[in-house]
């Protein structure tokens, strides 16, 4: 199905590109979880170039940090310039409800890329919030599945592990936790995994929980970090206790510090997500509604995982994310 979609896209930029010249005044504003990160800059990337295909004009606005208080108002002033849709990054599931309603309303076409709000289906007719379009991500479950699968061949199938997390409430990372519980849970019963870590996106005071972990149960075999801060943090407290050798770090996501700490050895894999098709496809499922078409409610891309064993593989490098 993901194969299909991504070809019934392709497809269509093909068709819609014809009619680039006379669609030129469309704008799209694309808002990230925040400008910083190498997973939102990869993003806009592929947005960048479905927007220069299609003769269009893609915006890229945002916070410097994950928080919804800070990601509002940079909505609004989004909203009062008035694009015709709006890709968006929401960085709370139900916070960002009520001000993406606001876009909806003022006529806004509005789609979700990476995180969704709500419970990410949309156009049911069911729910707060079924009035985006379409939701593009990578498969969130799949790759924290992914990740215990690697995780447990990696301790041999059986030890203490625990997520180290941000905060319950933001999609990607409740789903890669949800999946990666559910993966060990299912299939890997000598497996105990220990309460979840939370850290608010701060690497130290994920390294700290380390620690504290550490102590408590020093027989500890890996950490899987969900996002990036979580996995820079948790592989930290690892070399602090001199255990790099013995404590499995699995990363979610890609850019080149994990990459970096990959070929040092602090970590053992990274789950990397597609982020530049995310924001191809995203700009390219706007397109499709702006011009009267129907897009699929959800999109998916796909993850590639980069270890040791292929990190400095040519083949993998484009899907490190840029800086």
């Amino acid at each position: 199905m993901r194969n299909f979609i991504k070809s019934t896209l392709l497809a269509a930029t093909l068709s819609v590109s014809s009619m680039a010249h006379a669609q030129e005044d469309i704008t799209i504003t694309l808002i990230p979880g925040l400008t910083t990160d190498a997973f939102y800059i990869t993003m806009n990337r592929g947005a960048q170039a479905a927007a220069k295909a299609l003769g269009i004009t893609v915006d890229f606005q945002g916070a410097e940090e994950f928080d919804p208080v800070l990601q509002t108002p940079v909505l609004d002033a989004v909203i009062g310039r008035g694009p015709d849709a709006i890709l968006i990054a929401p960085t709370d599931t139900t916070q960002m409800i009520e001000p993406l309603r606001r876009a909806h309303e003022a006529g806004i076409a509005v789609i979700t890329v990476d995180t969704f709000i709500d419970d990410g289906k949309y156009q049911d007719g069911l729910g707060d919030a079924d009035f985006p379009y379409s939701y593009v991500a990578s498969d969130n479950i799949g790759g924290g599945r992914m990740a215990a699968q690697f995780m447990a061949a990696e301790i041999g199938g059986k030890g203490k592990v625990y997520v180290s997390n941000v905060r319950p409430g933001i999609s990607t990372t409740d789903q890669r936790e949800e999946g990666f519980k559910a993966e060990m849970a299912e299939n890997f019963p000598d497996v105990e995994v220990l309460d979840t870590q939370y850290n608010e996106n701060d690497a130290s005071l994920a390294a700290s929980q380390f620690q504290a972990v550490y102590a408590r149960h020093s027989d500890i075999a890996g950490v899987f970090g969900a996002n990036l801060f979580s996995a820079l943090g948790a592989g930290n407290g690892v070399e602090s206790a001199n255990k790099a050798d013995e404590i499995t770090v699995i990363a979610f996501d890609a850019p080149t510090s994990i990459v970096n700490n990959i070929s040092s050895g602090l970590v053992d894999a990274a789950i990397a997500q597609h982020p530049a098709e995310i924001g191809y496809f995203g700009v390219m499922a706007a397109y499709a509604v702006l011009t009267g078409n129907s897009v699929p409610t959800t999109i998916g891309t796909g993850f590639t995982v980069i270890n040791a064993e292929n990190v400095d593989d040519e083949n993998i490098a484009k899907y490190i994310y840029s800086e």
